[in-house]
């Protein structure tokens, strides 16, 4: 395989889009909350994820203080239920 081809492939594979895990098993973080909901990272911290009926974090047990997450179908169900 020539040098041309192997970078090539190595550029291919670096670009290439993440696969996404099923919306039934995947956590979210604020991030992707924020994406979905089409809000800013700062709104869904200060003004969605503090109110009570928004579903419960999940932390990791990690050393310090592990970043929140989110169940993605329950953030999912959440912002259905406000639906007008």
């Amino acid at each position: 395989m020539s040098t041309d081809e192997l970078l090539e492939k190595l550029l291919a594979r670096l670009t290439a889009p993440a696969p996404q895990q099923p919306i039934s098993i995947a956590l979210w973080d604020t991030n992707d909350i924020a994406a979905y909901l089409h809000r800013s990272r700062d709104r869904v911290y200060s003004d969605i994820i503090s109110l009570p009926s928004f579903p419960k974090p999940i932390r990791l047990p990690v050393k310090g203080r592990a970043q929140a997450l989110y169940k993605a179908r329950e953030v999912v169900t959440w912002a259905e239920k406000h639906q007008c």
